[in-house]
C-alpha cells in the first residue's frame, strides 16, 4: 500500500514529524517498507511566464525569450525548447538555483550567462531535468491559471513523502488512505476527518436490470445509470498527482475517479460503458468453455469456479478482479453503468492467481472489502464523475441497491485476564475499554466469575476480528508494543542431566560426518510416488493445503529425500556422494493420543539414515577404485552401534534389492533396515551405479552402554578355527546364533571373548549347493592359563550345535 503524506493529512494530521508517524505505525503493526520523497531537491525554481519570443541570432534552433517570475523585472533567458512561445506558463530555475544532480551525478548550479553571444539570466526546465518524470522533449506547460512567481515545489506539492507499507493479509481495512487514518487516529487520538463529498439528486429514472444468481458469489450488488457526460475531461491535477503518488497510473477522467475512490475509501468498482450491455446483467458462476477478452487484452476461458457478469450476449466482466474488454469505457463514452459491489472473499480467493495475474481489486476483495457503505460510496464516484465529466445534460439515475446475503457478524469475546497474561501487562478494564472506542470497535462489558468479559461486534470493515486473540492483539497494538516491559522468562533454575545410558543426537551426528557422511535436511512433504516406489505405501498421510503439487504427503521413510540428493549431485557432476540426514517419519497410528510433542492418530519416530553412493574412497595411489557395497555401510552402521551388537537377517523390502536387503535387529526388535537400491528404481530414477543406504530407529541409536570396569586377564589366550559345510540357503548369522545359544548353557562358554566370520569359499571340493564358511573363536580366561582340554570342549559344544541345528559338516 503507497499513499501521499499530504494525502493522508488532509484525513488526519497528528502533530508528529513523518519520521515519528513511520514508526508509529511501523509498532503498530503497518511496517513502513520505505519512506521516500516524491521529487528529488532542487530550489529557486519557479512558475513564470513567456511574454516575448524571439529567433536567437546566432543560432537557428534556439530562442530569446522574455520571462515573467514576478519580480517586476523580465528575464532574458536562451531556450532551444520546441514548444517554448508567448504566453507560456512554465517551470523556470532563476539564476542561483540548483538543479537535481545529472549523469555525472553532481547538482547542477544555473548561472548568468553567455549563450551563442547573448546573455541568459536562467532556465526553462522540462518534467526530465527536474526529475519529475522522464518526459524531457519539451519544457513543463503549466495551467493558465498557475500563480507567476510561485515556487514550483508548493505549486506541486513537492515536499510530499510517499509512504509504503506492508500490510499483513488480516489488515484489509487498511488497503485505503481513510483505512490508515483510521488507524492514526486510534494511535494518537487526533480527530479524523471524513472525505466530504454532496449527494447528486436523481434526475433519471432509468434502472439497468441486473439479476444476482450466485448469492455465494456476491452477497450485495449496486449501482447506477448515469447519461449525458463527457469523457474526454482532463482528470484534475489534485486527483492525478495522488493517484500518481500512489503507484498508479493517470488513464482517463472516468478510470482515475475509479481509481480515486478505491485509493481513498478501499471501494473498488467498476465502469461500464452503457451503450455496450446488451440488455440485463447477470451476475453468476461461469460454465466451462465460456470465454471472456479482459481489459489487460487477454482472453481466457472460465469454469463453475469463476464468478463472471454477464449480459444477454456475453460475458462482461471477471466478478470482483477485471472488467472485460467489450463494455470498456473510451473518450466516447456518453453514457455509463457504475457499479459497486460485496463479493464474498472466499469465492475471489485464488482467482486470479489462476490466470497468472493480480489487480487491486481482487487484492482488496480476497480479503474482505466494506459490505454497508455501498450506497455511501457510490454517491462519492457519482458526485466525482459528476463534477469533473458533468455537462448540462447530464442524467443520474437512481441506485439500485440488490442486497442478497452479507455476512452476520457474532460478538467476539476477549477476558481482560486473558489479555493481561498474554500481553503480560495488568490493563485495567478503562484502558481496553477506551482502546475499543478508539477504534470504533462496538462492545458490551460484563462481569463474569472469573473477571470481566468484553463482547465486541466487529464493523462491516474489519474481516479480521473473529476470534479472542484477534481483540487481544488490537488492545497490544494500540497499548504500543514499545510500551510492554521486557521481561527475563521465569523458569525454575535446575540442571536436569541427561541419563548415562543416552547419547545426544548431535553426537551421532558428529559420529557421521567423522565416518565422512555429510548431512542433509530434506522437506517432510514427499510426492506420492515416492511413497508407492520407496516405502510401497498407497495409502499416505495427504496434506490438506501443499505448498506444491509435488510435495503433497507426508514421508514414512527417508529414503526418497536421499535419492533426490544424490541426482543432484550427479547432475552437477559430483561422482561420490556420502549423505545422511536425521529427521522425522510420519505413520498412522490410532494409539497415539494429543500431546504436547504428539498429534492424535499419527505416529512422528525420529529416524537417522545414510546413504553411500559411488566409490569406496577419493581417487587415490594406494589402492584400486571400487565402488561402495553392501558390507562397507554395513560396517559404517555397525560402528555407529558399537559395542552393541547388531543382528542382521535377510528381509524384503519395496525400495531395496530383493537379495541384498536387511533388516537391522538390536536385542531382539527390528530397528530399521539396510540395502542396496533395488535395480528397477536404478533404471527409474536414471541412477548408473546402485546407492546403498540404511535407515535406523533414532532413539536406539541414542542407547549406549554405561562403561564399566573389567579385569584384563594376565593370562594369554588362544585361538581357534572352525570350518563348517552348509548348504547356500543358510546363512552365516544362523550358524552364529546357534554357536551363541551353544555357549550360553556351556559352563566355559563365557571364555569365548569374540566369533569373527573369516572366509567364504565355494567351488571345488563341495557340492554344487554348498559352501564353506570359516570362523575365528577368541578365547580368554581372566583367572586361569588355558587348558586344552576345555578349549576342545567348548569347540565341541559349538560344532554340536551347528551340526545339530543346520546339518552343518566340519571342514577338514
Amino acid at each position: 500500500m503507497q499513499f501521499s503524506e499530504n494525502w493522508l493529512r488532509t484525513l488526519v494530521d497528528p502533530k508528529m514529524t513523518s519520521d515519528e508517524l513511520a514508526h508509529l505505525l511501523t509498532m503498530s503493526g503497518l511496517e513502513v517498507e520505505e519512506v521516500e520523497p516524491v521529487a528529488p531537491p532542487f530550489n529557486n525554481v519557479v512558475v513564470g511566464h513567456v511574454r516575448e519570443t524571439a529567433k536567437h541570432p546566432n543560432a537557428d534552433r534556439l530562442n530569446v525569450c522574455q520571462v515573467d517570475v514576478g519580480t517586476g523585472t523580465l528575464l532574458n533567458i536562451v531556450c532551444g525548447a520546441p514548444n517554448v512561445r508567448p504566453g507560456l506558463k512554465v517551470a523556470c530555475a532563476m539564476a542561483g538555483a540548483v538543479l537535481p544532480p545529472g549523469a555525472d551525478g553532481k547538482p547542477f548550479e544555473i548561472k548568468v550567462g553567455q549563450l551563442r553571444g547573448v546573455e541568459s539570466q536562467g532556465m526553462l526546465c522540462s518534467a526530465k531535468e527536474l526529475k519529475l518524470s522522464e518526459e524531457g522533449s519539451g519544457l513543463i506547460e503549466l495551467p493558465d491559471d498557475a500563480p507567476i512567481g510561485q515556487n514550483l515545489r508548493d505549486y506541486f506539492a513537492l515536499n510530499d513523502l510517499k509512504f509504503t507499507i506492508k500490510l499483513t493479509p488480516n489488515k484489509a481495512d487498511c488497503l485505503s488512505v481513510l483505512g490508515v487514518a483510521r488507524e492514526v487516529s486510534a494511535l494518537t487520538g487526533s480527530p479524523l476527518t471524513q472525505p466530504a463529498f454532496r449527494t447528486v439528486p436523481v434526475t433519471l429514472d432509468e434502472k439497468l436490470p441486473v439479476k444476482v444468481s450466485a448469492p455465494d458469489l456476491c452477497g450485495r450488488f449496486a449501482g447506477r445509470v448515469i447519461r449525458g457526460l463527457n469523457a474526454k475531461a482532463a482528470t484534475p491535477e489534485w486527483m492525478k498527482q495522488r493517484i500518481e503518488r500512489s503507484g498508479m497510473r493517470s488513464v482517463s477522467a472516468l478510470v482515475d475517479i475509479s481509481n480515486y475512490v478505491m485509493l481513498e475509501l478501499g471501494r473498488p468498482s467498476h465502469v461500464f460503458d452503457m451503450d455496450k450491455i446488451h440488455g440485463s446483467l447477470d451476475v453468476r458462476w461461469g460454465k466451462a468453455g465460456e470465454t471472456l477478452k479482459l481489459l489487460n487484452g487477454n482472453t481466457i476461458t472460465v469454469d463453475d469456479w469463476v464468478g463472471v457478469i454477464a449480459d444477454d450476449k456475453e460475458l462482461e466482466s471477471l466478478a470482483g478482479i477485471m472488467g472485460g474488454d467489450a463494455t470498456a469505457v473510451s473518450l466516447e463514452t456518453t453514457a455509463i453503468y457504475l457499479e459497486a459491489a460485496f463479493w464474498w472473499p472466499q469465492a475471489i480467493q485464488g482467482r486470479a492467481r489462476k490466470y497468472n495475474f493480480s489487480t487491486d481489486a481482487a487484492h482488496r476483495f480476497e480479503r474482505g472489502v466494506d459490505y454497508a457503505t455501498i450506497p455511501e460510496h457510490l454517491e462519492r464516484l457519482t458526485s466525482l464523475i459528476v463534477e469533473i465529466c458533468g455537462t448540462p445534460n447530464t442524467k443520474v439515475g437512481a441506485i439500485d441497491d440488490q442486497i442478497v446475503n452479507l455476512p452476520q457478524p457474532k460478538a467476539v469475546q476477549m477476558r481482560t485476564a486473558r489479555a493481561q497474561k498474554v500481553i503480560g501487562v495488568p490493563l485495567t478494564d478503562e484502558v481496553i475499554a477506551d482502546i475499543f472506542k478508539r477504534l470504533a470497535l462496538p462492545f458490551t462489558l460484563e462481569n463474569g466469575p472469573n473477571g470481566a468479559v468484553f463482547s465486541v461486534t466487529a464493523p462491516s470493515y474489519r474481516f479480521d476480528i473473529e476470534i479472542e486473540e484477534d481483540l487481544i492483539e488490537e488492545v497490544a497494538r494500540v497499548y504500543g508494543f514499545e510500551n510492554i516491559p521486557a521481561v527475563a522468562p521465569v523458569a525454575p533454575n535446575t540442571m536436569k542431566l541427561a541419563p548415562e545410558n543416552t547419547r545426544s543426537i548431535f553426537a551421532v551426528r558428529h559420529q557421521l560426518a567423522d565416518l565422512g557422511y555429510q548431512e542433509v535436511v530434506n522437506m517432510s512433504f514427499v510426492e506420492s510416488q515416492w511413497e508407492l516406489d520407496f516405502a510401497g505405501n498407497d495409502n499416505p498421510i495427504k496434506l490438506q493445503n501443499p505448498i506444491a503439487s509435488q510435495m503433497s504427503v507426508m514421508r514414512s521413510n527417508l529414503i526418497g529425500g536421499l535419492i533426490a540428493n544424490v541426482r543432484y549431485n550427479l547432475n552437477r557432476k559430483a561422482s561420490r556422494v556420502r549423505v545422511f540426514e536425521v529427521g522425522a517419519i510420519f505413520k498412522r497410528d490410532a494409539q497415539v493420543a494429543d500431546g504436547p510433542l504428539t498429534v492424535a492418530g499419527y505416529d512422528q519416530p525420529q529416524r537417522v539414515a545414510s546413504l553411500a553412493y559411488g566409490p569406496v574412497a577419493d581417487e587415490q595411489w594406494g589402492m584400486d577404485t571400487r565402488n561402495v557395497d553392501f558390507f562397507d555401510v554395513k560396517a559404517d552402521l555397525e560402528h555407529l552401534f558399537a559395542p552393541k551388537q547388531l543382528r542382521f537377517t535377510k528381509a524384503a523390502h519395496p525400495a531395496l534389492h530383493p537379495g541384498r536387503s536387511a533388516n537391522v535387529e538390536l536385542d531382539g526388535k527390528v530397528i530399521g533396515f539396510i540395502g542396496e537400491l533395488h535395480p528397477r528404481w536404478l533404471q527409474k530414477y536414471d541412477l548408473p551405479n546402485a546407492p546403498v543406504v540404511f535407515e535406523v530407529d533414532a532413539i536406539a541409536l541414542q542407547q549406549r552402554d554405561v562403561p564399566k570396569y573389567s579385569e584384563i586377564s594376565k593370562f594369554p589366550g588362544a585361538t581357534r578355527d572352525l570350518a563348517l559345510v552348509v548348504k547356500h540357503s543358510v546363512p552365516a548369522q544362523a550358524l552364529l546364533d546357534a554357536f551363541n545359544s551353544a555357549l550360553q548353557v556351556n559352563p566355559n562358554g563365557k571364555l569365548v571373548q569374540a566369533i569373527v566370520l573369516f572366509d567364504e569359499y565355494r567351488g571345488k571340493g563341495l557340492e554344487a549347493d554348498e559352501k564353506s564358511l570359516a570362523f575365528r573363536f577368541s578365547l580368554q580366561d581372566t583367572q586361569n592359563t588355558l587348558q586344552d582340554d576345555v578349549v576342545d570342549a567348548v569347540m565341541a559344544a559349538v560344532t554340536a550345535a551347528a551340526v545339530e541345528k543346520h546339518a552343518a559338516k566340519p571342514r577338514a
